[in-house]
């Protein structure tokens, strides 16, 4: 099997603030993102060989790019596959370059989710009734997820309160690090009482251990690595972009666990073993991950190696993950404090990568950072599409 690792580069980056944008159709923040990362790379638009466009509700085909940037009839792929569609519209334009198709290319996520109308709970707004158990049967987002919480909880002998408390210590960190980034949605610091007594949404997921429903959109421009130099002095390399897709087994096995998302885990290795990573709890600097509630973020932290089986709490407690600990976590924030445009949520993800990557992330800077990871969960623990992507300089 081959590798695409530091075959391809990040040359530049843009990301619009994320909120409730209403005063801002799609167009505007794909422009907003387009014109950032353009600028970021010193190029222009006729410099874009390619794109891949990432959104699940907000439209159809490639046109929703060409269209609003005016492209000059250059190939424009859209790109959908749940929550890890911004990281699949970036995988595309990666293994393009890799392949020496393309030398300069365009991956942009974008997501107008407000408009939908959806508030994050009841039925979700598949569509198609095609979706499996989840869709057509209208879980919503919480209750599946509360699921690994209560599971956890009891695999790992925590009582209700230490299990609350200990996903509520992940919310405060994330809301700590998201007040201090300027296009983050939520920018508010939040205390562990005060997430321990918001109202319920799912037990035992409180109203601080959901993200919100958001509005935003990424982009990056990619090139091939030998080129990267001309563009800037600080290019990111890509080390390991790797997808993993679920069977939908955990709807369907009476003695699924609820307690790990085994896509996560396949992806993760794969991911590792592509960038030749041995030890990711000691190797990985940073990581961005799918905190779509504090629970799935103490799992993914297990399930990524970042973490013991069943030890995730001890590393809470200790500050592990917090911006002075030895593995930094939702250095912008997260989902917690971005929310979530489901098509442009990997996009910024890796825009956080970068950034910190280049020392540009102001009293949110790491120090010295070599190796970032990006991870994206699309759909619910029973069964899920998961990205991992891997960057250094």
């Amino acid at each position: 099997m081959g590798s695409i690792k530091d075959k391809v580069a990040i040359v530049g980056m843009g990301c619009t603030k994320f909120g409730e944008l209403w005063d801002k159709g799609q167009d505007d923040l794909i422009i907003e993102a387009a014109l950032e990362a353009y600028d970021d790379a010193g190029i222009e638009q006729k410099d874009i060989e390619a794109a891949w466009v990432g959104t699940m509700f907000s439209g159809d085909t490639g046109r929703l790019l060409s269209e609003p940037l005016k492209l000059n009839y250059i190939p424009v792929t859209r790109v959908e596959n749940m929550c890890a569609t911004g990281s699949d519209a970036m995988r595309n334009a990666a293994y393009a370059v890799a392949a020496g198709v393309y030398d300069v290319v365009l991956a942009l996520g974008f997501e107008k989710l407000k408009d939908t109308g959806w508030m994050g709970l009841g039925k979700v707004p598949f569509p198609s009734e095609s979706r499996g158990l989840v869709g057509s049967q209208g879980m919503s987002g919480p209750s599946a997820f509360a699921l690994l919480a209560t599971a956890y909880f009891a695999k790992y002998g925590l009582s209700p309160q230490e299990g609350k408390r200990m996903i509520g210590m992940i919310s405060v960190k994330s809301h700590h690090n998201g007040a201090m980034h300027p296009k983050a949605h939520l920018r508010r610091e939040v205390t562990i009482d005060q997430v321990l007594a918001a109202p319920i949404i799912a037990w035992p997921l409180g109203l601080f251990d959901c993200c919100g429903v958001t509005d935003g959109a990424a982009a990056a421009i990619l090139c091939r690595a030998d080129m990267a130099k001309n563009f800037r002095d600080d290019p990111v390399y890509i080390k390991a972009l790797q997808i993993s897709v679920g069977q939908n087994q955990g709807w369907c096995q009476t003695d699924f666990e609820f307690t790990s998302v085994y896509e996560t885990v396949h992806a993760g290795k794969a991911a590792f073993a592509e960038a030749g990573i041995k030890n990711p709890r000691e190797e990985i600097s940073m990581a961005q991950v799918h905190d779509c509630f504090s629970i799935t973020e103490a799992v993914i932290m297990e399930d990524l190696e970042f973490s013991p089986r069943g030890k995730v709490k001890e590393d809470i407690d200790s500050g592990f993950f917090e911006l002075t600990g030895g593995l930094p976590v939702q250095t912008d924030g997260g989902l917690k404090s971005f929310g979530h445009p489901i098509g442009a949520s990997g996009l910024r993800m890796m825009y956080e990568c970068y950034k910190q990557l280049q020392g540009k992330c102001g009293e949110r800077q790491l120090k010295d950072p070599k190796l970032g990871l990006t991870h994206n969960l699309g759909g619910f623990p029973a069964t899920a599409t998961v990205s991992c992507c891997i960057a250094g300089l």
